[in-house]
């Protein structure tokens, strides 16, 4: 991290009460937690925002929205976060090998390529879409309002992983260690790995 965060042994307030939520939700206290050690409001209301975007849309497609934004933000802790999302609470590792085989998404079946690819695009050039991108995805069955909850997602995505990309957050070890190696090199996106402790 590249400022000086509260450590979880000095933390007290709002700040134990926000680890002890982070360490509850995780099993242990992640690295990005200290980036809003010093506002806890700030994560309290990502949290909200972040439960009432994902809470309003299909969880699998929230999932998809989310790894291809973080993707194509080049967050290493956001791609392998919610791919861990997706395999173990949407029950979908096959997608994570597919995408690992081809980081496009060209390999997905059509309604999942078409929310990778406009997804993909959001992250990185919402300027650039335009209605042939809206009118491909209710092309393969997506209302409007699903198509507002895929933006609403990846604009949720782009503020957390600029926080912890821009203060220094690394992807945990932990949940490093819960895919094989050779997966893992795939999401590896941008910042590495953090350090053991």
């Amino acid at each position: 991290m590249f400022i000086d965060t509260v450590p979880e042994s000095a933390a007290d307030g709002a700040v134990a009460d926000y680890y002890e939520q982070q360490r509850r939700a995780w099993g242990f206290v992640p690295d990005y937690a200290g980036a809003f050690s010093g506002r806890t409001d700030v994560a309290e209301a990502w949290n909200t925002l972040n439960a009432t975007v994902r809470g309003g849309m299909d969880r699998r497609r929230f999932e998809i929205a989310t790894i291809a934004a973080a993707r194509a933000l080049r967050s290493t802790y956001c791609t392998a976060a919610h791919s861990k999302f997706l395999r173990d609470v949407c029950g979908d590792e096959a997608t994570l090998w597919a995408l690992a085989e081809d980081p496009t998404g060209a390999t997905l079946d059509e309604p999942d390529r078409a929310v990778y690819a406009f997804a993909s695009k959001v992250a990185t050039d919402a300027v650039a879409v335009d209605q042939s991108d809206v009118d491909a995805l209710r092309a393969v069955g997506l209302t409007d309002g699903d198509i507002a909850d895929v933006v609403y997602a990846v604009a949720a995505r782009a503020f957390f992983t600029r926080v912890l990309d821009g203060l220094g957050s690394r992807l945990d070890p932990q949940t490093a260690a819960t895919f094989p190696d050779d997966l893992l090199a795939g999401m590896v996106v941008g910042r590495p790995v953090g350090d053991p402790t």
